[in-house]
């Protein structure tokens, strides 16, 4: 990955519809280059996917927390992502090293629904402790970082 291809990357980091012919402009590369340039960074996996990042507030989620989960035991784990997989109001699950296995977050309506998501997270089998924490606000939030350009 070169400087032009760092470029070309943080062009879709900033807005993922922009087409060959603005990133052209803007790396100073034909369109065509530009597309073969984006094709291989597909093919080799740097870009995964391109997607629409919804605002919870705007949709009237406006409760969100992180739910740290302990397991008894790793013979859980497969049945508890499982669960996790299938839950509307999980937007992520980390597997950790430390005092818990998992992280949990959380975007959804209000408190009450909240307590029914926690509850349904703790009556998973395997589950022996959580930690929930509300997010009061969020002063960071990138999805993809900005690539510094190669050295």
């Amino acid at each position: 990955m070169d400087k032009i291809d760092v470029k070309i990357i943080n062009a879709l980091i900033n807005n993922s519809r922009s087409n060959a012919s603005e990133i052209s402009d803007l790396v100073g590369l034909s369109v065509s280059a530009v597309i073969e340039r984006i094709k291989k960074l597909e093919n080799l996996g740097i870009i995964k996917k391109y997607t629409v990042i919804l605002d919870n507030e705007v949709l009237g989620k406006d409760v969100s927390a992180l739910i740290m989960v302990g397991l008894e035991h790793p013979k859980f784990n497969e049945g508890f992502v499982g669960a996790v997989l299938e839950h509307d109001d999980i937007s992520e699950c980390h597997y950790l090293a430390g005092d818990f296995d998992y992280q949990l977050k959380i975007a959804t309506y209000n408190t009450k629904r909240l307590e029914r998501i926690l509850n349904d997270i703790k009556s998973i089998p395997g589950v022996s402790k959580t930690k929930t924490m509300v997010i009061l606000s969020t002063l960071k939030n990138e999805y993809s970082n900005i690539l510094r350009k190669p050295k």
